[in-house]
């Protein structure tokens, strides 16, 4: 166990020299990454996880399917706009609710970070723990997510008829397998939106860490900015 901790030990200084933080010690180091993370993380769930979080968010408001978008404009003539402009909203507030359910797992994906993970993230680029987040949770974030989703989109009569003629298409390989479904669509986007804004969070520590939460991330992330 020993040799196991003194192993770590090691690969954390090296990571944080290489990282202009020699000055400080593994464990500041280690600590200001995870708190970083940690914070970082949250403060993503937080701001989607309500109403307008996605919706009134230009940069993470879900809009139609493309498939979908490429006769929107026939739809909206044909007097479905109202319907098109229900669909929109509810995919996006669907989104909404099923954000929080982001919230342990990435907790849970922080606490199991491993050294080298540790000395990627903090050498990488500006995005290099949200790439982390993005190996370590999508896959289970989806599944998480999905239900959620479906239950809000199916009182959607438009997404209903979309699912009929999208898996249509599906099958004859004229719609992506990612659009199949309203609510596949909607899980993906959802989770694109949150690791945009976990990456926006990271990238505003890393440029300012006089501006986080933590004594231990200005620490860290200010040494690493000089």
């Amino acid at each position: 166990m020993r040799a196991i901790l003194g192993f770590f030990a090691v690969l954390v200084v090296s990571a944080a020299m290489a990282a202009g933080l020699d000055g400080i010690s593994n464990t500041d180091a280690t600590g200001g990454l995870r708190q970083a993370l940690h914070d970082g993380s949250l403060a993503a769930v937080a701001k989607l996880g309500v109403t307008n979080g996605y919706f009134g968010n230009p940069q993470v408001k879900i809009p139609l399917p493309s498939s979908l978008h490429k006769i929107e404009g026939a739809l909206r003539i044909a007097g479905m706009k109202k319907q098109a402009d229900e669909l929109v909203l509810s995919m996006n507030r669907a989104a909404e609710a099923a954000a929080p359910e982001a919230k342990q797992l990435l907790v849970d994906a922080v606490k199991k970070m491993s050294v080298q993970d540790a000395k990627k993230i903090l050498t990488g680029g500006d995005t290099a723990g949200t790439e982390y987040f993005k190996r370590t949770t999508q896959p289970q974030l989806a599944q998480r997510f999905l239900p959620i989703i479906k239950k809000a989109t199916d009182r959607v009569g438009l997404a209903q008829q979309y699912n009929s003629l999208a898996g249509q298409g599906a099958q004859l390989g004229l719609v992506k397998k990612d659009q199949a479904t309203i609510e596949q669509y909607v899980t993906q986007k959802a989770l694109d939106g949150l690791y945009f804004m976990i990456g926006e969070q990271e990238k505003a520590f890393r440029k300012d860490p006089v501006g986080a939460s933590s004594d231990i991330v200005r620490k860290v992330f200010g040494a690493i900015k000089r």
